[in-house]
């Protein structure tokens, strides 16, 4: 292993507006064996930069508070390892360490992750038994104890392109806090329903399974495979499946084409807009009604089927 490292690391803070200010700063420091990129920073606030803002606590990969980007993907600088960091860009290469990109910059490496704690707020508790002595089967305790892992280093949520990119804090949970809803949505002594909220408030349509969640985890949760898509299963099931309820099932998936249409035109005072609104909305009702009938159709025949053989 190298004796020294450079380590370019971002410096600055946000401004009034709250929009990232700051410049790229090189540091050369010696590098011992075993040496994780969390100590190198411990050494760069020692020997060189004593105001540099990192936040850190266990240095064991439990607490979820060192999370940072090194070399551009999103890690836990005390479970990184400088022999990882420097086979994969061997060199004299810089390793580059910045903030997390998806929360507001407080300082250097620290940024503002308080929207999480608002979040969790909104989600429901555990509803369950009164009496304290629940039972339940040991696979079933084995499924949550994956969720229960979650250290809440937002790694997954940094990674998220819904809350990176397009920054829908508001209209979506993020991969965290859908494991939050898992763990409660899949006890199995638990009576609340939350699948309206996951489908409203906390906008679960918007993942598109990238699993580029599942791939940063520290806690080697199947993020993607056993908490997002078990619940995105969960909401077709309640509002989308025609075998189930087919008439909740043709106004749901019709709601978003009438809301359009009684929105819009009701805004205006024209009769004339009125009356296309009315006839938008007839139609529509008629085209529902006439895909539930083709599903009872189908339904009939299927069963029919199943009955000759």
């Amino acid at each position: 292993m190298q004796d020294k490292v450079t380590f370019r690391v971002f410096r600055g803070e946000a401004d009034s507006d709250g929009i990232p200010f700051g410049r790229m700063v090189d540091y050369k420091v010696d590098l011992d064996e075993g040496m994780v990129v969390l100590d190198v920073i411990h050494r760069i606030q020692a020997e060189h930069a004593p105001d540099l803002a990192c936040r850190w606590n266990c240095k064991a990969g439990k607490c979820g508070s060192c999370s940072a980007e090194v070399n551009g993907k999103a890690r836990l600088m005390c479970m990184t390892r400088m022999e990882d960091i420097l086979d994969e860009a061997p060199g004299n290469e810089p390793v580059l360490i910045k903030p997390m990109q998806s929360f507001p910059l407080t300082k250097d490496l620290v940024t503002d992750t308080s929207w999480a704690y608002r979040t969790e707020q909104q989600i429901k508790p555990i509803n369950g038994p009164e009496e304290t002595d629940w039972v339940f089967h040991q696979e079933e305790a084995d499924r949550l104890q994956e969720f229960r892992s979650c250290i809440e280093c937002m790694l997954c949520v940094n990674t998220c392109h819904v809350l990176r990119e397009h920054k829908m804090f508001e209209e979506f949970a993020g991969p965290r806090f859908f494991v939050r809803l898992a763990s409660l949505e899949m006890h199995p002594l638990d009576n609340e329903s939350r699948i309206p909220e996951i489908k409203d408030d906390f906008g679960i349509g918007y993942c598109n399974i990238t699993r580029c969640c599942t791939e940063v985890c520290p806690a080697g949760i199947q993020i993607t495979d056993n908490a997002i898509i078990p619940l995105k299963e969960r909401v077709v099931t309640e509002y989308f499946d025609p075998l189930i309820d087919p008439l909740n099932t043709a106004l749901n998936l019709t709601s978003g084409v009438l809301s359009y249409f009684t929105e819009d035109f009701s805004k205006s005072a024209d009769p004339g807009n009125m009356k296309k609104a009315e006839n938008a909305i007839e139609e529509e009702r008629a085209r529902a009604n006439e895909a539930l009938k083709e599903e009872a159709e189908r339904t009939e025949r299927a069963r029919k089927r199943y009955r000759s053989k």
